[in-house]
């Protein structure tokens, strides 16, 4: 009987594809179990996506864990002897905590790892299945390449601090240029220096064009020899370098990642849905001297995909703006920009309001939903508050500062307020995030009191130390003898974009963009 694949989900119709193609190339498949002892996640902290795992004693009295990770269990199990390279397929779930929800998720994977003696044709042969993995799923995908040797090159050639080095990677990741040149300021570098850091956000796009952009910036040997094995790579691809792009500006994790690092996305998907890179730090936790490399194929991700959405480059932006005044200046901007509607958005009941000509499509939503609009992908652009953006650490491009409704995140409270650091300080704010982030920089045991409103009267009435809130020309505060004593955050309105979208839509997301800015300038 000749099987249906069309009566599968798109997860399970991907996964009877991937373990023929994985075993087809030779991958044997690995089982894990679903409990390992704890004390293998303790020890090895810092090459988890998280430090939070479900832990409970077992009738053998030994401290075990919720699986988090399969490639920590097959880098533990694998151990291959010199000169041997080990190769194996997964279908697996994990545990980890959600950001969405609060709670702890199970999350479905199927991927591969090849660990042990890790040759170019072999890292060839991985970033190939990548790609192959990514073609089964029936819709326009794209394969993101990066090399960290080249980021950490230019870092160590600008001698930035091991301290600084984490937050500009944030930064890059993001695409966040205005804030990545104050950060590279703020960490000792020069113009120049910052100019360098913030140039890698430009060095995206084919692959063979945005390798001979790198060269011509290249600073030190070692990014030298990062962009020789991009090349030889991009060359052992053969048919599959056709979706391959290069973006020098993704980064993974610097204690995790040391070499190659890749991104899948799919037409119709909101995140990403592969991820993958070489592991050779945590490898050799287990076997000295030894390599790795794999990938993820996120099923969840794709059980979500659009049916039949292609993305092809004539399709719609959509476009999420905040209720009020500040979506009010943000329409006028882009109307001033050109992508402006006949209709007064304003004034219609509707709740979507198009412009067929430019392509656009444009919704009002709680200030404080429009970054959860664009990070599931119902939005492909919006424009938000670095508050609201900051609050609730939404998973996008920020990619430019608008300047509008500018305003700072502060800590105030009585104009003769001292800290008594024998006690915890009390705070009130709406900001709990933002706040507790802050505090937590400074080293301060605080307790946290979430208000939704009048957060002025908070120290006032006894309730708290003091407040975190936005300040924007400090009457209120002044009016209730209260006092700025701290600010820590400069706020504006931010534009941001989905990272799925930036890859399919990428030509008419960077016109507007730059129709954007130069609206700004008049």
């Amino acid at each position: 009987m000749e099987l249906d694949l069309n009566r599968f989900s798109p997860g399970e119709r991907c996964t009877l594809q991937l373990r023929a193609l994985y075993e087809d190339a030779g991958y044997r498949k690995f089982r894990c179990a679903r409990f390992e002892e704890y004390s293998l996640y303790q020890q090895n902290q810092k090459f988890l996506p998280d430090a939070q795992v479900i832990t409970f004693t077992d009738l053998d009295g030994k401290l075990r864990a919720i699986r988090p990770d399969v490639t920590l269990s097959i880098a533990k199990n694998a151990q291959p002897a010199p000169g041997e390279c080990k190769r194996y397929y997964y279908t697996e779930q994990v545990c980890r905590p959600s950001r969405e929800s609060h709670t702890f998720a199970e999350i479905s994977q199927m991927g591969l790892e090849c660990i042990g003696a890790v040759d170019a044709a072999r890292q060839a042969e991985v970033v190939r299945l990548a790609v192959d993995s990514l073609n089964t799923l029936g819709t326009r995908t794209f394969l993101e390449v990066s090399h960290m040797g080249y980021l950490t090159g230019l870092l160590d050639a600008l001698a930035v601090d091991a301290a600084a080095r984490p937050r500009l990677l944030e930064l890059l990741r993001d695409k966040n240029a205005h804030e990545l040149r104050r950060a590279a300021l703020d960490a000792g570098l020069d113009g120049e220096g910052a100019d360098a850091l913030c140039a890698l956000l430009s060095l995206h796009g084919p692959f063979e064009t945005a390798l001979a952009q790198a060269r011509t910036r290249c600073r030190s040997d070692v990014q030298a020899a990062a962009l020789d094995e991009l090349e030889a790579l991009y060359a052992g691809l053969g048919d599959a370098a056709a979706t391959v792009r290069l973006d020098l500006s993704l980064a993974g994790d610097m204690e995790y990642y040391n070499g190659l690092v890749f991104t899948g996305y799919a037409a119709g998907a909101a995140r990403a849905v592969l991820k993958g890179g070489r592991y050779d730090l945590l490898a050799r936790r287990f076997t000295p001297g030894a390599c790795a490399l794999g990938f993820a194929l996120y099923l969840d991700e794709l059980e979500r995909l659009a049916p039949g959405a292609q993305a092809e480059p004539d399709t719609w932006l959509n476009i999420a703006l905040p209720k009020g005044r500040l979506g009010d200046k943000a329409y006028g901007l882009l109307a001033q920009a050109g992508y402006g509607c006949t209709e007064d958005y304003n004034e219609t009941r509707k709740l979507v309001v198009e412009n067929p000509d430019a392509k656009v499509r444009y919704f009002l939503v709680k200030p404080s939903d429009v970054a959860i609009y664009v990070e599931h992908g119902a939005a492909d652009i919006g424009i938000v508050g670095k508050d609201i953006l900051a609050e609730s650490g939404a998973d996008v491009y920020e990619l430019m500062d608008t300047g509008m409704g500018r305003c700072r995140m502060c800590v105030a409270g009585p104009k003769d307020f001292v800290d008594d650091e024998s006690r915890a300080l009390r705070v009130a704010t709406k900001f709990v995030s933002i706040a507790r982030e802050h505090y937590e920089a400074l080293g301060r045991d605080i307790d946290i009191i979430k208000l939704n409103g009048s957060i002025e009267l908070a120290p006032i009435l006894g309730l708290s130390d003091v407040i975190v809130d936005i300040v924007e020309t400090g009457t209120t505060l002044k009016e209730n003898n209260l006092a700025v004593l701290e600010e820590f955050m400069p706020i504006s309105a931010r534009f941001i974009a989905n990272r799925a979208s930036y890859q399919f839509k990428y030509r008419q997301l960077t016109e507007l963009l730059a129709k954007m800015k130069e609206a700004l300038k008049v």
